[in-house]
């Protein structure tokens, strides 16, 4: 009996391991596929939903003139455009395109004291520790159809309400966690004594209710010291300045003061209208184009937004292209070919050889891979290699 049992047993085990190879191979492939969340965040009826709605191309997001219309965050996967790979796709022929994406999350209206309780509290607050990203929505149009929470429109108000809130909640979070570490940190621990450090000055920069960029304060010791804390007040940051149709190329002064407190806060900014996006999703491609056209505007805020946020993760694009498919990987700036590979699988970066690069231009120009050979523009390179954005790789690795 005791031999029929360890028999089973072995077998269990090994179809565990089977099931948890599988899942890791598949997380490993996924990090390739969505590398990273933002947050679409702002006060009540400021044109969060509408604008999850055109960039998600649904109607999940319901859109109504009431506080907390949004009660669960919707998520949606966003392809980000670029105009590369339907290039390489039409001299490759390839079957399919694989464009590189952003998960975008819709989280639930704030209002002040939301760090308190006040609204969904606790649950907003929660929902925004999980993204890589803030995209703050600012209302910056007049409408007395739509009614502002505070009843009068100042988007700077608005931006620090909700600063001012994600900074006391981090806030609350980093004196719970100075009260855990105080005894390590008293007996001389020395992880402690710095992490203690690192709470301290992160106390004091919190207590100006604003957003932080760890690199102008903090040591790398220090940042990894309070990393685990997944602080709000930390995440980059875009201002999305929601303006009405009249104000979309030019922006107007409600704008112009976000873009202003923006740039003197180390934030991004975007214009756009919401609304306007909402309807170009009805137009279809051909239709949206001509629409900007007659706007004056040669690109949609949704792009431009998505383009910012793409940039502001200071993230970059290579391509792996053939009759199979062309297909973006996600890479941070300064990524060497071994862990550009290891975004496609583990088993490229750990038997990686050398990498074939040809620059996105160079292909184009000579139109496919036998030419570039032949001109010589295709060049093999090595585990120092760092890879650029738009580079078209080929992996050679052994198992």
């Amino acid at each position: 009996m005791q031999k029929v049992f360890d028999k089973y047993l072995l077998k269990t085990r090994k179809l565990f391991s089977y099931f948890n190879d599988t899942i890791k191979k598949d997380i490993t492939f996924l990090k390739g596929i969505i590398m990273l969340r933002a947050g679409i965040v702002g006060l009540p009826n400021v044109g969060k939903s509408t604008l999850f709605n055109a960039l998600t191309a649904t109607k999940n997001a319901q859109s109504a003139n009431y506080p907390f219309c949004t009660i669960e965050p919707n998520v949606g996967v966003v392809t980000v455009p670029d105009e590369r790979l339907k290039v390489l796709s039409d001299l490759c022929k390839a079957k399919d395109i694989i464009p590189t994406v952003i998960e975008f999350v819709d989280i639930a209206g704030l209002v002040k004291g939301a760090s308190q309780g006040e609204g969904l509290g606790n649950q907003f607050l929660h929902n925004i520790r999980e993204v890589d990203a803030i995209i703050q929505v600012v209302r910056c149009f007049d409408d007395e159809n739509t009614i502002h929470v505070a009843g009068k429109v100042d988007p700077i108000s608005d931006i620090e309400i909700i600063n001012t809130e994600l900074a006391l909640a981090d806030l609350a979070s980093v004196e719970r966690r100075q009260q855990r570490i105080l005894k390590q940190a008293k007996g001389g621990d020395k992880e402690a004594v710095l992490e203690s450090k690192a709470l301290e000055k992160m106390n004091e920069l919190l207590q100006e209710g604003k957003f932080i960029n760890l690199k102008d304060h903090f040591t790398d010791e220090e940042i990894n010291a309070i990393k685990p804390l997944n602080l709000m007040s930390v995440k980059p940051v875009i201002y999305c300045a929601n303006v009405s149709e009249f104000d979309l190329k030019e922006g107007n002064d409600y704008t112009k003061r976000v873009e202003e407190y923006a740039k003197t806060h180390g934030a991004q900014t975007v214009i756009i209208c919401a609304r306007i996006e909402e309807e170009l999703v009805e137009l279809g491609e051909e239709g949206a184009k001509e629409y900007l056209a007659e706007l004056g505007i040669t690109d949609s805020g949704i792009n431009r937004m998505i383009k910012s946020v793409y940039t502001l993760l200071n993230l970059i694009t290579y391509i792996t292209a053939g009759e199979k498919e062309v297909h973006a990987w996600t890479i941070t700036v300064g990524t060497k070919a071994p862990q550009a590979a290891g975004v496609i699988h583990t088993d490229f970066e750990k038997g990686f050889i050398r990498a074939e690069v040809t620059a996105y231009k160079d292909f184009v120009e000579c139109g496919s891979y036998t030419a570039c050979k032949d001109k010589g523009v295709t060049r093999l390179e090595g585990k120092d290699y760092v890879v650029q954005d738009g580079d078209i790789v080929h992996f050679r690795f052994a198992v």
